[in-house]
């Protein structure tokens, strides 16, 4: 029974989660003027939104769950940036070029040749790679009492096949048409920070209900799909902005102040397993000094 309670926690909190969710370089310096200021749109997905964290932006679609603490905001006010916010919770690749939701418009609409800074975070959605995986873990997690991989044991590489047969493409069609639609914009794609520790913390079994020998498999999971926007950012023009190093040791498993990411239970944020607003601070942080913006 206890089992059953928990694995259905579990399910209710990543549900939440689905559905708040988951060319050249311009100048070396990019920044504006209060006569001037940078033209910057942000799209993407929960990460970019800040799905999770209050307050909420009153001007996005209560689905998109947009936070006016997410780290586009963050960057608008840190710079004097004239921000375009689109991003939304739960968008995929194909929401860049079509609409997420009725009566949204697809967030490539928001860009155009006066673009001068665009961010984004996307990927994660796509094949459900982030809400799948955990969820699959987490169950097999609570069942297997923390104990053995058995997660790993059922599902193999079969999510890192979805994220090269699938996400890849798909993330270079998306960084293709934004740099299409400004071309002369500076493009950053930030990675994801760190949702699982490099190792596994029986402390956390208890709000990230994920065996011992699973934790070392989704943090690679994770490290494959980092690495993956990274090579589709190399290969189109746009900039990655790495998280691992700096987010490290800030994972779901830390203690409230400390992490960045909140885990599956017992966390702050009402979406599970997202930045909080350190966690979008920090972002921005991240994104202004590899772009120079300020």
């Amino acid at each position: 029974m206890v089992i059953r309670a928990l694995t259905l926690r579990l399910a209710a909190a990543l549900a939440a989660a689905g559905t708040a969710a988951l060319g050249l370089a311009a100048p070396a310096q990019a920044s504006g003027t209060a006569s001037d200021p940078l033209d910057y749109v942000a799209l993407g997905d929960s990460f970019s939104a800040g799905s999770g964290v209050l307050p909420l932006d009153p001007t996005a679609p209560l689905l998109c769950a947009r936070s006016t603490a997410n780290y586009p905001h963050v960057v608008a006010q840190r710079t004097g940036a004239d921000l375009t916010d689109v991003t939304c919770g739960g968008a995929q690749t194909k929401d860049f070029a079509g609409s997420q939701y009725p009566g949204v418009a697809p967030q490539l609409d928001a860009v155009d040749a006066d673009t001068d800074v665009v961010t984004l975070t996307i990927g994660g959605n796509d094949n459900n790679t982030f809400i799948s995986a955990i969820l699959a873990c987490g169950s097999a997690g609570v069942f297997s009492g923390g104990k053995g991989s058995p997660c790993k044991d059922a599902h193999g590489d079969s999510f890192t096949q979805q994220i090269d047969s699938n996400t890849y493409p798909a993330l270079k069609t998306a960084l293709r048409a934004v740099k299409a639609k400004a071309p002369k914009a500076r493009v950053g794609i930030l990675g994801y920070p760190w949702i699982v520790p490099a190792k596994a913390d029986p402390a956390c079994f208890a709000k990230m209900p994920i065996a011992e020998g699973d934790v070392p498999y989704l943090r690679d999971l994770q490290a494959h799909l980092n690495k993956t926007v990274q090579r589709a950012a190399t290969e189109t023009g746009a900039t990655f902005i790495d998280m691992a190093a700096t987010s490290d040791g800030h994972d779901a498993c830390k203690p409230s102040g400390t992490r960045w990411v909140e885990p599956v239970l017992f966390g702050t944020n009402f979406v599970p397993v997202h930045p909080n607003a350190l966690g979008e601070s920090k972002m921005a942080d991240q994104a202004i000094g590899v772009l120079k913006l300020g």
